[in-house]
């Protein structure tokens, strides 16, 4: 079966290994990516490397683009030499990025002028699964642009849930860092407690992840916060920007988030104190004997 070209743009702890899921599918792949050198290792493996987004979105069929933020997303795709002024009529722009509902309504529509089409498809399931191919794709757009996409979809996720028009995968992106925060800061209080009552730690999670007291977050990052130890996998700077946009959602819907207003409280002090650039589950720093110095709480 022949591949259509893809574009990937943005090539940061979710991208570049999404990326090299789509090379080693056999799509033909070209890359560009800010910080030119992130290009380098994908390009050893085959890719084409292109100088600018435009120049990457003018051979391409299929524009993947997985960036942290919405200024990001507007300036690779609108910015000088951005995807705007390389894509052609009929290609297609798949937007991995986790932004605002309206931001991605925008950009669709400012897109369909040119005649290309647009997905939004925030992801979930963290760098494992970028490396995996396991994860969870919440796209928002229409039905003949998710079946151009799905073949590029499928290498590079799990599952494709399909939740509506463009804007849609957003809104459920925005239910998913609810959940997030609330689960990671709920273990991150249980060890401590565990810790606090002189309990064997690694044993205690043993028990309750087959239990009703399982998560994703009880699976894969409580050993993370039992040795006080936080690798990158979704740098906690990055949820904080996902949780303002859920934050703000909310209110627009005049729903209150009380336990999520807290954990955004809670991520403030720890990326005042120098930690946003861990992973999410350094949320445990906060209920730590031993906090980081310059970590202040009431």
């Amino acid at each position: 079966m022949t591949r259509s070209f893809v574009a990937f743009l943005g090539l940061g702890a979710l991208g570049a290994p999404m990326a090299a899921r789509v090379l080693a599918a056999g799509f033909p792949l070209i890359v560009h990516n800010r910080t030119r050198g992130a290009e380098e290792p994908l390009a050893a493996s085959g890719a084409t490397r292109a100088s600018t987004a435009a120049a990457a979105a003018a051979s391409a069929e299929l524009i993947a683009v997985c960036l942290s933020d919405d200024t990001a997303v507007e300036e690779v795709l609108f910015g000088p030499a951005g995807v705007a002024e390389g894509a052609a009529p009929g290609s297609l722009v798949i937007d991995f990025s986790t932004i605002a509902a309206a931001t991605s309504q925008r950009l669709a529509a400012r897109l369909g002028e040119l005649g290309v089409g647009y997905l939004d498809a925030p992801v979930t399931g963290g760098t494992e699964g970028a490396r995996a191919g396991t994860l969870s794709l919440l796209v928002g757009g229409s039905s003949n642009h998710l079946e151009r996409a799905r073949p590029l979809l499928e290498v590079v996720g799990g599952r494709i849930s399909h939740f509506g028009p463009v804007g849609s995968g957003q809104q459920v992106k925005a239910v998913n860092q609810i959940l997030v925060a609330g689960s990671y800061a709920a273990l991150a209080e249980g060890l401590a407690l565990a810790r606090a009552l002189g309990l064997p730690l690694q044993q205690v999670c043993a028990a309750l992840e087959v239990g009703a007291a399982s998560s994703w977050a009880l699976q894969h990052r409580a050993g993370a916060m039992i040795d006080d130890s936080y690798p990158l996998g979704f740098r906690l700077a990055l949820h904080r920007k996902d949780l303002a946009i859920a934050l703000k959602t909310a209110a627009a819907a005049g729903v209150t988030l009380p336990i999520s207003t807290s954990v955004a409280g809670i991520e403030d002090a720890l990326i005042a104190a120098g930690h946003g650039d861990e992973d999410v589950s350094a949320l445990a720093r906060w209920f730590s004997p031993n906090q980081a110095p310059g970590l202040l709480r009431e």
